[in-house]
């Protein structure tokens, strides 16, 4: 039944693209953090990669607002496990033993320098 009101809510062809495109970044994120060697080093850059991402897409003022609310969604459950990320030195750790980051990568995100000398 095509009269239940809920036509305004149906996706037109570039919203699709856009939504395929969500989903296929969030499909490359799951299987990184699902490897069965995690690189430990690499999980904060790559959530601020994912952040950025979303943050980037929700400026788009012309986003239907079901892809709108779920990308906010998505957003808010990578902050929670960002978060978590604070409660542990492991991860910030490796990335300063690695040679690649060191404390380059905290100074290039725009860390404050108190937040970079406890890493």
């Amino acid at each position: 039944d095509r009269s239940n009101g809920l036509r305004e809510f149906e996706l037109d062809e570039s919203e699709w693209v856009l939504a395929e495109d969500v989903m296929k970044y969030l499909k490359d994120g799951t299987l990184f953090f699902s490897r069965a060697s995690p690189n430990l080093q690499k999980v904060i850059p790559a959530m601020d990669k994912i952040d950025e991402y979303f943050t980037t897409r929700l400026k788009d003022e012309s986003l239907n607002v079901a892809i709108r609310a779920a990308i906010i969604s998505a957003k808010s459950t990578l902050n929670k496990y960002y978060a978590l990320t604070d409660d542990t030195e492991v991860y910030r750790i490796a990335m300063v033993l690695d040679p690649r980051y060191k404390l380059r990568y905290f100074k290039k995100a725009g860390w404050d320098d108190e937040w970079i000398q406890t890493s």
